[in-house]
């Protein structure tokens, strides 16, 4: 499929605007590993999701990671072009979680057409909106539920991501995510295992009782 299929806006745009797109529009794959941007100082482009997956992700002083969001096919990362975005005031990660194919729109390109087009501004408004609630239901979780809750809502998001409930996932993966030590980790996956959720074996995390643990992360910190 080409870009214009998945770029929602793209029938908006003017010819003018779409062959300044397309001439500067560059196609890259990333294996699993890969990063793609890091940090403010790197002003990557916007990122379009043909397939496979990226993570982005913030990192403390002490070298711990964070997840703030997953991008899937089809979705455009803009903290790749923190250089058109001046309000944004922390550094963020972009990693290939998976085999991805992705476009890159330089970012001086994106940012003329925003100004030349509402539609393409009101499109990014939105996408920064979206954006901005999913880090604001992060903040809600580590504010205020205790990890036990974090750690099985985390479960069940990626066994839906994954469509299975054996999960080759190590210790230290979950940790990067949720922000925190392997050694709660693994504490708490005990604790899943003890009460029946979860199996632990080497490398993998089975889901073996997706009701016990979706009441888990329902239940009230009250």
């Amino acid at each position: 499929m080409e870009f214009s299929e998945y770029f929602p806006v793209w029938d908006n745009m003017t010819p003018q605007q779409q062959q300044a797109v397309s001439a500067s529009l560059v196609s890259r794959s990333a294996e699993k590993g890969t990063v793609l941007h890091n940090g403010g100082t790197d002003c990557t482009g916007l990122l379009l999701v043909k397939s496979g997956q990226l993570r982005a992700f913030i990192l403390s002083r002490e070298g711990r990671e964070v997840t703030l969001y997953r991008l899937f096919d089809r979705d455009m990362c803009l903290l790749s072009a923190s250089c058109i975005l001046r309000s944004i005031q922390f550094d963020v990660t972009i990693s290939a979680e998976k085999d991805t194919q992705l476009w890159i729109i330089p970012s001086d390109i994106y940012k003329q057409i925003m100004e030349q087009s509402a539609s393409v501004a009101n499109y990014t408004n939105e996408i920064m909106a979206s954006r901005f609630s999913e880090v604001m239901w992060l903040m809600e979780q580590i504010m205020w539920n205790s990890m036990d809750k974090r750690v099985a809502a985390f479960l069940l998001e990626e066994a839906s991501i994954e469509g299975t409930d054996r999960l080759p996932i190590t210790h230290e993966s979950i940790a990067n995510h949720l922000g925190t030590h392997r050694e709660v980790v693994t504490r708490m996956l005990r604790y899943l295992q003890n009460e029946g959720m979860v199996r632990l074996a080497r490398g993998t995390v089975s889901l073996t009782d997706r009701a016990k643990l979706e009441k888990l992360r329902s239940e009230s910190n009250y």
